[in-house]
């Protein structure tokens, strides 16, 4: 038989005490008679006043304590009010052990929500926002504290948006494109009673990259296929015609090798831009006697030109610690489109100078100039500020490219600057680190590495 309580126990004696107590005053006063009842109802009444009087003070010293239960302040009672305030501590203390468990865990996802470099969004069943990391913030352009509690798509107004988060499923991701230029991917995960987190990442910079490749890949197909159009059509002629006239033959042959050999550049120019971007080539340096390199680029500009420009030069001797293949290809590609792109009759300056101790290339020309909005993407690839012109002068597109990736790999920056009507300057500027004296012997330099 399981054993009474100790609780239950001392309540038993206090009825027993009260009872016998009772009876005791009964006898006293004598049961017969109305005294001896009306003592025992007294005696009765006193102990019930006084018991219910010490379970008033235990009650409100209870709820005094319970209001800051403390383990240093626990009332120190017996009976089964001590059993009362110990289990009560225990309870207590389990459920602040759990609280803080819980505080913790909620920490820890908060701090690696925060940490993560993606967009997060908690969303409860009907779409309102109940939490979002700093970097959701700056996505959506909102705010945690004013924004809590409120719809998203009263805040994102993108019919996208609304849509995706009306939909069945989110197996795909979302593009997101809003006003600005910024391109968000937003993947919803559904979790727990219909609620959902929403996932955003920046990717804009990879959508251009990828706009890059197509427009890349769109370009070397047509410079391509319009070579081989032409070298297609004068061979199907030579193949159908029985006889053919001497001059329209050789004439035939001549277009078929001048399109054969735009095909060959730009194929070059292809292969260096290659090379150039990629981070594993090695920058063969050595001191580069600068004056020399650009005197023998002017006379083959000069031969170029046949005599339609007037070509001056302004040439320091100082030297260079640069890759010599590298250099010429960027200080020719300067000059030759100062030729192609400037009228006859035209002016180009090309100089070679020490400005704030950096070693500096100018090439300057009078010819019509560049609308400001163009300067920015002359780099880009295949860009072209008139295609037709561009053609028809026998670029390929890719050499302003080139010295950009040139000069980065050398520490050094293209500046552009240009006018409409009155003429352009492109500038490569090198650091102060890469300029070497005149006749500098090549065991006497230390190479400088790319960056």
């Amino acid at each position: 038989m399981a054993a009474m309580p100790a609780w239950t126990a001392r309540l038993a004696l206090h009825a027993l005490a009260a009872t016998a107590g009772t009876v005791v005053v009964g006898l006293l006063g004598g049961w017969g008679e109305v005294r001896g009842w009306v003592m025992a109802c007294v005696f009765l009444l006193v102990y019930l006043v006084a018991a219910l009087g010490q379970l008033l003070r235990e009650r409100d010293r209870l709820a005094d304590w319970a209001m800051k239960p403390s383990a240093d302040d626990v009332p120190d009672v017996g009976g089964r009010w001590g059993d009362i305030y110990a289990r009560l501590y225990r309870l207590i203390r389990e459920q602040s052990r759990s609280r803080a468990g819980l505080s913790h865990a909620l920490w820890r996802f908060r701090q690696a929500g925060e940490a993560m470099p993606d967009g997060v969004l908690v969303l409860d069943a009907a779409n309102r926002i109940e939490w979002m990391n700093p970097v959701a913030e700056e996505h959506f352009g909102l705010g945690l504290k004013g924004d809590r509690q409120q719809a998203l798509t009263n805040l994102v107004r993108h019919p996208s948006l609304a849509a995706y988060l009306a939909a069945p499923t989110y197996a795909e991701p979302l593009l997101l494109r809003g006003e600005t230029d910024r391109i968000l991917s937003i993947q919803l995960v559904p979790y727990g009673d219909n609620e959902k987190l929403l996932l955003s990442r920046d990717v804009t910079r990879w959508e251009r990259l990828e706009a890059v490749r197509r427009d890349f890949i769109a370009n070397v197909s047509h410079e391509l296929r319009t070579p081989l159009t032409v070298m297609k059509g004068f061979l199907e002629t030579l193949t159908d015609a029985d006889r053919m006239d001497e001059k329209v033959y050789r004439r035939s042959l001549a277009l078929m090798t001048d399109q054969a050999e735009r095909m060959q550049r730009l194929v070059e120019d292809l292969l260096m831009l290659s090379r150039l971007e990629d981070s594993r080539s090695l920058l063969r340096e050595e001191p580069l006697d600068v004056p020399a390199l650009l005197a023998s680029i002017v006379q083959e500009a000069q031969s170029i030109s046949q005599g339609q420009h007037r070509i001056t030069t302004d040439l320091a001797p100082a030297w260079l610690l640069a890759s010599r293949e590298e250099v010429r290809s960027a200080f020719t590609n300067l000059v030759t489109n100062a030729v192609r792109y400037t009228p006859s009759g035209g002016e180009i300056a090309v100089t070679w100078a020490l400005e704030d101790g950096d070693p500096v290339m100018r090439v300057s020309d009078n010819g019509e100039g560049i609308a400001p909005e163009h300067i920015p993407r002359l780099t880009e690839r295949f860009y072209r500020v008139d295609r037709g012109r561009s053609r028809a002068s026998g670029g390929t597109g890719l050499g302003l490219a080139i010295v950009k990736h040139v000069l980065q790999r050398h520490q050094g920056r293209l500046v552009i600057e240009s006018e409409v009507g009155k003429g352009s300057t492109f500038s490569c500027r090198f650091p102060s680190a890469r300029r070497l004296p005149a006749r500098t012997a090549a065991a006497d330099v230390t190479p400088i590495r790319a960056a």
